[in-house]
């Protein structure tokens, strides 16, 4: 069975012609297809439509949040929810092709557990592909995980994955490296990109930056997230070392300069001199990162599972228990 699991967020205007797209790529491929729907929070009339086609169609399951929580809460209410053994991802606005799918499951066919989509030719305005390409070349330099477009919606994933990735804040993007980083296979292909045809560009500016903080947090997740003390601890020996050592130098210097002249005017005064207390304060950064690293050793070590980060208002269709 596949499972295609659809993010919206006010979309009332492309769902009737994404459903119908979906539902001729299963028939042209004898797929048993399911559709989840999540309403993230939608102030249209995006839920109506789906409550509409979910009628029509027992194939259509659907989970409605009470306010807009983000795609990635989106997405892991809609994996934990997924019957199939493969899941495809999709945006809702249309600008994924759903005939691109057979090619994504061929892929998965091959050998590989991750199958992320690469929009080489984009249908989207230079000031959101610019810094896009930019973002991309550091998350495929920083994590070792070589993606084109790591940004892409369109993506295809063996459900045993979710087992081992948990999602949260706006790491949907960081799927295939978070699953790299647990030695599942990751490939991409080429596909079509379509022009928007309705509604508007969901992201801004502030992605940039969003993207930019998650990416160190993927970093230390994927680096040093069952080992937080060799970071932190790393850098606070280094910061306790200069102190420590600075600190040693300054002292000597100081006895030095008293056995050495008898005259005051020629003693050494640390307390007059920036660089004492430079030294103090690295002593005390070093300490601190060390103590910090410690206490991240220990909530790594007793850590349980987190409750979820949203809250659901109806859904439709039958439900496993942990989303009711």
């Amino acid at each position: 069975m596949l499972t295609a699991v659809i993010p919206v967020y006010n979309e009332e205007e492309s769902l009737d012609e994404l459903h119908r797209e979906m539902d001729a790529v299963a028939q042209e491929n004898n797929y048993e297809l399911e559709i989840i729907f999540i309403d993230d929070g939608s102030t249209d009339n995006s839920w109506q439509v789906i409550e509409r086609l979910a009628e029509k169609d027992s194939r259509i399951r659907a989970i409605r949040f009470r306010k807009n929580f983000g795609k990635a809460d989106a997405l892991d209410a809609g994996f934990q929810q997924a019957r199939g053994e493969l899941i495809m991802t999709l945006d809702a606005d249309l600008q994924d092709d759903p005939q691109e799918i057979p090619r994504f499951i061929e892929q998965i066919d091959s050998g590989l557990d991750v199958v992320s989509g690469f929009k080489q030719v984009r249908h989207d305005p230079w000031h959101k592909v610019g810094p896009s390409r930019v973002f991309n070349w550091m998350v495929s330099t920083l994590t070792g995980v070589k993606l084109h477009d790591h940004n892409c919606g369109m993506k295809c994933y063996r459900r045993e994955i979710f087992k081992e990735v948990r999602l949260y804040g706006e790491l949907h993007r960081f799927v295939p490296v978070l699953a790299a980083s647990r030695g599942w296979k990751i490939g991409e292909i080429v596909i079509t990109h379509r022009a928007r045809k309705f509604g508007t560009s969901k992201y801004g500016v502030r992605r940039i930056i969003k993207g930019f903080l998650d990416l160190l947090t993927v970093k230390f997740l994927t680096g040093y997230g069952k080992r937080p003390q060799h970071l932190l601890g790393g850098f606070g020996l280094l910061f306790f070392s200069v102190g420590f050592l600075g600190l040693g130098f300054l002292s000597l210097w100081w006895v030095i300069s008293r056995l050495a002249f008898e005259n005051p005017i020629h003693h050494i005064e640390l307390h007059k001199r920036a660089i004492f207390y430079y030294f103090i304060v690295s002593l005390l950064l070093g300490t601190q990162l060390v103590t910090v690293g410690l206490l991240a050793e220990l909530v790594t070590a007793n850590s349980g599972k987190d409750t979820k980060a949203y809250s659901i208002s109806e859904t439709l269709g039958e439900m496993n228990d942990n989303v009711k």
